[in-house]
């Protein structure tokens, strides 16, 4: 993206939404004195025929300066401009990815020109963009570029005039050079007071704020962030366990090599000297770990970067790492070694050459607390931490799995398509929505068809402002609620497992012709009407019109797994029409088995039709995505901080036992029993494990708003996870302490006694 440090995006409300209207985005584009130019743009799916099979494609519907709001040039041929734009369906023109063009159109320079139909209708091929540019979405990877005017010719709809639909993702521009932030956002909240007083209806609490536009926001980055932020600190507490584990492994070192390190005190070798021979080790054994560590995360970005997380979204996550990363692990690599190097440095400093000599090795074990049991402590403490993490991202996902959905994805099968893509249109639309669902309904095994724009949980949802029946000024700061809104179709409910609560269901009766109606759930009862037992033919407003309530269902998930309870209201499609249609079919048998009959139903209804068929259990791996991967991501941490547990109380034993077996031997000549050699041999390392696993919990427990800002329904204070924690520690002691207790109970005190 050129210029990239001055490009931001505009925030909307206290909420810091970044959808706006595109009236809205126009008066914004005009009246600023602030930035460049701003353009807009919104994501959509479309039908695309070439000559071949039609199939869908994942596009940016954009203003026609967004190129050169940009600062973007064409690699092949040409972008369309504003000045192509005369209205609506006025500017029929497509501009492609590089890498569509690759794929799609084997790089065929003759493109350019080519007239394609998209959703039946003719559009011609401009140009080609450069191979590094994708838009600004870092994550999202369309397939080429078309007018936002021509809306209605993608989509089935036009709302370019409708001020109270935000159905524009992002506005987003160059700040004019010596224009700071500040100064941009009082000059939007300036435009902003205007709209309020212009179109009270429509325009509430238009209050701005930048950001960057990357990644939509702080609808996206501010939870993006604070996994990160979440996972770079706990990445924290692993490098700290390392450098822990080899502190204690250097100190003993150290102590073993007293004796040749007094010695050559004695000769003429300055501490300085010792202590440059240590430093290097470190550093030598520190830049070994750091470059097999580097060549192991290059291997896994190169996959990562490949990776199409969600099927169903053209999402992408190129990580390509650049000289600062380097930068950063050499440093920290560097630190590192300096950092558990510098552990036995006092004890090289305060070595006293003629002591050590006389009286041998200071390796031997005392009472007193030393350096190596601190940095045991620690490491076992940031283990605990760490099993707690992954123990909290287990149960999390558990209770995501298990947690209400308000619908059952068990035994259903969507089959999801837009009839627009096949150029339906206007009273054409719900004829064949219709259709469609009589002929699936026919399928044997098929218990029940129903229909909804836009499924709950799929990539946020849709909102629209509601008042109580006695509001007669219907602008948005006076909305009781904010409901998200689905339209249906009549046996959507049964299909999707939805449980209604009071009233009735929708029906076919449900038309234009009849008067307005909507079911309900009982948040939306309670908001609303103060009351979810009894809403049923009460009456409330939304988008200027007088709504009957006719039903109530269970409450359920809308946008996402990790909301509040939210209201929803849910409005025949009839009466509603939408080219949206994703069908929901319910059977007896294993869904997979009607996949073949339901694409010969589909295909013998329409063969030009695209559509796509899946489980709705597939389906939900989108919502789930976020826990599962945090859950994946704590869980490998969780299983390397154990592995550093393990090689840190194995070390602490096996030391401890080699330190003692004259004591141990004269303990076992003398008659002591097996446990009391365990005790005396292993004792002070498993109270350095009560104490690091106590610590860690601990500190597991007071980081419960940092697990949760990574987890959903993530609590370190569940009994559960604190029981699973001791076990885990316990385990971690006991597998650890084996190979050393096994060593301590075969020693032979005879041969000891005579070694000594």
């Amino acid at each position: 993206m050129p210029q990239a440090q001055s490009l931001y995006g505009i925030q909307r409300g206290n909420d810091q939404a970044v959808n706006q209207s595109y009236p809205d985005y126009i008066d914004l584009r005009d009246r600023n004195r602030s930035f460049d130019d701003l353009a807009a743009y919104n994501v959509t799916g479309v039908g695309l025929e070439t000559g071949n099979n039609p199939t869908s494609s994942w596009i940016l519907e954009v203003s026609g300066n967004y190129f050169d709001a940009l600062g973007v040039q064409p690699y092949l041929g040409r972008f369309f401009h504003g000045a192509d734009e005369q209205g609506p369906n006025s500017a029929p023109y497509i501009v492609l990815t590089h890498a569509f063009w690759h794929t799609r159109f084997q790089d065929d320079r003759g493109v350019v020109g080519r007239v394609v139909q998209l959703n039946k209708h003719p559009f011609t091929i401009l140009g080609v963009a450069p191979p590094e540019f994708r838009g600004a979405l870092v994550f999202v990877f369309p397939d080429f570029w078309v007018p936002l005017v021509n809306q209605e010719q993608i989509e089935g709809v036009n709302v370019l005039n409708a001020r109270g639909n935000r159905g524009i993702l992002m506005v987003l521009g160059h700040l004019k050079a010596g224009v700071t932030p500040a100064q941009a956002v009082a000059d939007l909240n300036s435009i902003g007071s205007y709209l309020e007083k212009t179109y009270p209806k429509d325009d509430g609490h238009m209050t701005f704020s930048l950001t960057r536009p990357g990644l939509t926001g702080d609808w996206l980055g501010r939870p993006l962030r604070a996994f990160l932020t979440g996972l770079m600190l706990l990445s924290g507490l692993i490098l700290l366990a390392a450098c822990a584990n080899l502190g204690s492994l250097f100190a003993a070192r150290a102590a073993d090599r007293s004796r040749e390190l007094a010695v050559r005190l004695a000769l003429g070798a300055g501490p300085v000297r010792i202590l440059r021979q240590l430093f290097t080790e470190a550093v030598l054994i520190s830049l070994i770990g750091g470059a097999v560590g580097l060549w192991g995360s290059v291997w896994l970005l190169r996959g990562l970067s490949v990776w199409e997380p969600l099927p169903t979204a053209p999402i992408h996550i190129p990580v390509n790492p650049d000289a600062n990363v380097y930068a950063v692990a050499l440093l920290l690599s560097l630190a590192s070694a300096f950092l558990f190097g510098s552990v036995p440095a006092k004890q090289v400093l305060h070595t006293d050459p003629y002591q050590v000599i006389k009286s041998g090795s200071t390796g031997t074990l005392g009472r007193r607390i030393t350096i190596r049991d601190l940095l045991l402590v620690a490491q076992i403490a940031i283990c605990a931490v760490l099993v707690t993490s992954s123990m909290v991202a287990v149960r999390g996902l558990a209770r995501s799995l298990h947690s209400s959905f308000g619908f059952q994805p068990r035994n259903a099968l969507l089959v999801e398509t837009a009839l627009n893509m096949a150029g339906y249109s206007g009273d054409a639309l719900p004829a064949m929505q219709k259709r469609m669902i009589d002929a699936l309904q026919t399928i044997p095994g098929v218990k029940s068809v129903g229909l909804v724009d836009r499924l709950p949980l799929y990539y946020g949802a849709n909102s629209t402002n509601v008042f109580i029946d006695k509001t007669s000024d219907l602008r948005p700061s006076n909305a009781a609620a904010e409901a998200m809104t689905y339209n249906i179709s009549p046996g959507y409910f049964d299909a999707a497992g939805t449980t209604l609560l009071a009233g009735r269901a929708l029906t076919w009766h449900d038309d234009k012709s009849a008067p307005r109606v909507a079911v309900v759930n009982r948040e939306f009862a309670s908001k609303i009407f103060g009351s979810a037992t009894n809403p049923v033919d009460k009456y409330y407003k939304s988008k200027g019109s007088r709504i009957q309530v006719v039903g109530i269902v269970e409450d359920g998930k809308y946008a996402s797994l990790a909301e509040d309870p939210q209201p929803a209201m849910f409005l025949p499609i009839l009466q509603s029409p939408s080219s949206q249609a994703c069908f929901v079919v319910r059977s007896n048998v294993d869904p997979q088995q009607l996949t073949a009959a339901i694409k010969s139903t589909v295909q013998n209804l329409d063969a030009a039709l695209p559509f796509d068929i899946r489980t709705w259990n597939h389906e939900l791996e989108s919502a789930l995505f976020p826990s599962r991967m945090a859950t994946l991501s704590l869980g490998v941490m969780g299983v390397m901080g154990a592995m550093l547990s393990i090689t840190g109380i194995f070390g602490m034993a096996a030391y401890s036992v080699s330190k003692r077996k004259r004591d141990l031997g004269i303990r076992m000549a003398l008659g002591a029993q097996r446990k009391e050699v365990l005790r005396a041999a292993l004792g002070r390392a498993f109270k350095l494990l009560a104490f690091g696993s106590a610590a860690g919990l601990l500190l597991g427990i007071l980081a419960s708003r940092v697990l949760a800002s990574i987890v959903y329904q993530a609590t370190p204070r569940d009994p559960l996870v604190l029981a699973g924690v001791v076990l885990a520690m316990a385990l971690l002691g006991l597998l650890a302490t084996w190979i050393p207790a096994q060593r301590a109970l075969s020693l032979d005190p005879l041969t000891l006694l005579r070694e000594e």
